[in-house]
C-alpha cells in the first residue's frame, strides 16, 4: 500500500508521486506517515522532508507551511521546497555563512528576527545534503 506525496509552492509542484512512508518535520516535532494514518492537518516547520521511495530514501528541505493528510494522500503547501539533489553544496554553504555573517551584523529587534530566519533557512539547506538515508 502507498500514499500519494503533493509538494506544493507558489510557483511549482515539486513532487507529485506515490511514495511508502514520509519523515515529516512540524513545529511540534517530526511525524512519520505510512498508509492509513489518521487524519490530520499541521503546520510545516522549516526543516527535512524524508521520503521512503521505491525502497530508497530521498531528502527535500521544506521552508514551512502546511500538511493535510488523509485517505492515504499528502498535500504539503509550503513556501519553497527543494530536493536535496537540486542543492549546489558549495552555494549552500556559502548561503549558511553570509547568514551567519547576517545574524552578527544584526542591530535591531527585527533584523534580528529576518536574520535568524534566514539563519535556519540556510542550515536546513545544509543538512539536508547531509542526512545519511
Amino acid at each position: 500500500m502507498t500514499l500519494n506525496l503533493c509538494v506544493l509552492t507558489p510557483n511549482r509542484i515539486v513532487w507529485d508521486s506515490e511514495v511508502k512512508e514520509i519523515i515529516l518535520s512540524t513545529n511540534s516535532g517530526q511525524i512519520g506517515v505510512l498508509p492509513n494514518h489518521a487524519p490530520i492537518a499541521t503546520a510545516v516547520d522549516i526543516g527535512i522532508l524524508r521520503i521512503r521511495f521505491n525502497d530508497q530514501w530521498l531528502t527535500m528541505a521544506l521552508m514551512g507551511g502546511f500538511a493535510r493528510i488523509g485517505n492515504n494522500e499528502i498535500i504539503v503547501l509550503v513556501n519553497d521546497a527543494e530536493k536535496s539533489s537540486d542543492i549546489d553544496p558549495q552555494e549552500a554553504q556559502q548561503t549558511l555563512e553570509i547568514a551567519e555573517a547576517g545574524l552578527r551584523k544584526a542591530e535591531s529587534k527585527r533584523q534580528t528576527i529576518e536574520a535568524n530566519l534566514a539563519l535556519r533557512r540556510a542550515r536546513t539547506r545544509v543538512e539536508v545534503l547531509n542526512v545519511i538515508s
